[in-house]
């Protein structure tokens, strides 16, 4: 795209704007109407896929790290590949060919997986678009796989009825790999726009500071405006997904003028449209709020959403990875859809485009459950208690770092379809569980259950359990059932 061509853009971008209804002003942008899809899906896969694919070593962030020295990914970087003047972060591009994706695999294992939305990243903090661009040169349909990921995934994605999202990361990109500049690395002056490291800036910003500097200039944040721009116009996600750093004091304006093109695009083009933020990025009310690696303690009156990773230890693929199990998942999804959430799952295919076993065993364990318990959990709505029993959980971003031991006494509730839904976290052995917020009371006052039981059942177990209810609560006795995944109590109310 030329300069001129540029020009030209950001004009369309501000007519659309200008035209409405929406408006780049946070009192504009609080009109906004969740998606009712959205809360409804409750569950959607997550993909980080991109260059540092390719070196498979430590985390996504390897772009950055490589360039830092003394760290472990600049030490490997020189004993696996050279010096990084002779061989830099960009000479992994020819190596990244992807010729194991098969878009169509991939959205058949999320769909079966019982997955509602697919969310790829799009760009990445190291500034390689994954889908086909005007804005640079430096993008998967004209080098690396020369093929267009994002439009073939969506093509795939959508064939199946899920819905499709995108998200971008390019807001890091300004500081991302200046420290490259420190030292003799492939990562040298002049650089400018469209410029695959521009502008790696040398000096570094407090990354938790709101008001860090070195600001972005105006030529970054107007660039940063047009390729999300970009992907919105090429490739209408229902969902749109940033990382964190656009809370930062700079990104600010532009940011209301992204959220105000793509509600309105949203609307012309017949799409219900959702920005997913972090950290207040965006005014309250204006987007759906994400909680990266985390989850809150209690139910929320409002719909949200956390991210999080297959693995603890990494969002793309490495060598290395520390697989959660897929009973842990399945017990966070469960906490998270209770407290009026939705769970993202992340995935990192390999730089092939293919994946790793453990990721598609835990795929087909979860989709396994969900094909038998998704009615507590699909189209579902937070019940009048969200949890019970003596496990706490942790309230937070990053606080999945161990997983949760749950007891026979621990509970998640959901309501939907007529019925309560039950989720009994870890089933015992002796078939014996009390669900104390079932209890009966002779008290209509009280806030204790006070409804007429029609039946009580487990999902795909064929024993009709014996029950009965009392002040403690709602009494359940089995025989044969045996489960190491959560049991779904379902209760048919009058």
């Amino acid at each position: 795209m030329t300069a001129e061509e540029r020009k030209q853009y950001l004009a369309q971008i501000q007519k659309i704007i200008d035209q409405g209804p929406y408006h780049d002003t946070w009192s504009s942008l609080t009109d906004f109407a969740m998606p009712e899809w959205f809360t409804k899906a409750k569950f959607g896969i997550f993909i980080h896929w991109g260059l540092y694919s390719v070196p498979a070593y430590r985390n996504e962030w390897y772009s950055r790290n490589m360039y830092i020295q003394g760290t472990p990914e600049y030490e490997h970087h020189i004993r696996t590949y050279g010096a990084h003047k002779d061989f830099g972060y960009k000479d992994f591009i020819p190596m990244f060919t992807a010729e194991k994706f098969d878009p169509d695999y991939w959205a058949e294992t999320f769909s079966q997986a019982g997955a509602r939305y697919v969310v790829p990243v799009a760009e990445h903090h190291d500034g390689f678009q994954m889908y086909r661009s005007d804005l640079s040169i430096y993008n998967a349909a004209r080098m690396g796989p020369k093929r267009d990921i994002l439009g073939e995934l969506k093509r795939a994605v959508e064939k199946r009825d899920m819905k499709f999202g995108a998200s971008t990361h390019r807001a890091e990109h300004h500081w991302f790999m200046g420290n490259g500049k420190d030292f003799d690395s492939d990562i040298k002056e002049p650089l400018h726009c469209g410029d695959f490291y521009w502008p790696s800036e040398r000096q570094q910003p407090d990354q938790q500071d709101l008001f860090a500097k070195p600001y972005p200039d105006a030529e970054f944040l107007e660039d940063w405006l047009c390729r999300t721009c970009e992907i919105i116009d090429r490739y209408q996600p229902g969902l749109l997904y940033f990382d964190w750093w656009i809370q930062h004091e700079a990104y600010k304006p532009y940011l209301r003028k992204i959220a105000a093109y793509y509600y309105n695009r949203g609307l012309e083009g017949g799409y219900p449209a959702a920005i997913c933020y972090k950290h207040d990025a965006m005014a309250f009310g204006s987007g759906i709020v994400d909680v990266e690696r985390g989850k809150f303690a209690q139910a929320q009156p409002y719909h949200w959403q956390t991210d999080t990773a297959i693995a603890r230890n990494s969002w793309c693929y490495t060598t290395s990875l520390a697989y959660k199990s897929a009973n842990e998942i399945i017990c966070y999804l469960a906490d998270v859809v209770s407290k009026n959430g939705n769970l993202l799952l992340n995935v990192g295919p390999k730089a092939d485009g293919s994946f790793a076993e453990e990721d598609v065993g835990i795929l087909q364990e979860l989709g396994r459950w969900l094909a038998v318990n998704g009615e507590a959990v699909y189209e579902t709505k937070p019940w009048r208690c969200a949890g019970e029993g003596p496990t706490k959980e942790t309230e937070g971003q990053f606080s999945d770092s161990e997983a949760t031991v749950y007891t026979s006494e621990d509970f998640r509730f959901t309501a939907g379809h007529g019925c309560i839904y039950a989720v009994c976290l870890h089933y015992p052995e002796n078939g014996r569980i009390t669900i104390r917020s079932l209890s009966r009371t002779k008290d209509a006052n009280k806030p204790d259950f006070h409804g007429i039981i029609k039946n009580v059942e487990l999902l795909g177990f064929a024993e009709r359990p014996e029950y009965h209810m009392d002040e403690e609560g709602l009494h359940i006795t089995t025989c044969a059932v045996r489960s190491e995944r959560p049991v779904v109590v379902k209760v048919s109310v009058e």
